[in-house]
């Protein structure tokens, strides 16, 4: 479900997914409004759920992550226990950024950021020693290209 959002709180959610560490004085005044209605909107926002918690970007390549792997997986397990038991797996797993289930010929995509190869093993390793896969290719990111979690908000 889909919340009604003007142009005010799109600009607003604009400029929030760019910086959101700046003030609401600098919000508000790119805008063109002025502080406490910024913040009520935003807070009316948050309520409606249409922000998640706020978080910083981290470099991963500066701390040491310098392996990016999108690793396919099949299975041929598709009961609830199974799927429940990989699931919680995933979310035990902090190499692990982003999970989907697929339609086709693919079941899952993760996207793991792990220091290297050696530490890509080891997590392949223990998931497979966790769930049963019938199927996993991993694929190197050789370079990123773009990398964003904006959405784009018509303005």
């Amino acid at each position: 479900m889909s919340v009604r959002l003007d142009a005010t709180d799109r600009k607003i959610l604009a400029e929030l997914q760019r910086d959101a560490g700046q003030s609401l004085d600098e919000i508000a005044r790119k805008v063109g409004s002025s502080k406490t209605p910024v913040w009520n909107r935003i807070r009316k926002m948050r309520e409606a759920g249409v922000m998640g918690p706020q978080t910083v970007v981290l470099d991963a390549e500066k701390l040491g992550f310098e392996a990016c792997f999108f690793v396919l997986i099949r299975t041929s397990e598709h009961e609830a226990d199974w799927q429940h038991k990989f699931l919680n797996a995933l979310r035990n797993r902090p190499e692990v950024q982003e999970a989907h289930r697929l339609a086709g010929d693919i079941d899952y995509i993760l996207k793991v950021r792990v220091k290297n190869a050696r530490a890509y093993d080891a997590f392949y390793q223990a998931l497979i020693g966790e769930v049963k896969v019938h199927n996993v290719t991993a694929l190197l990111s050789m370079e990123e290209i773009k990398s964003t979690t904006e959405l784009p908000l018509e303005v």
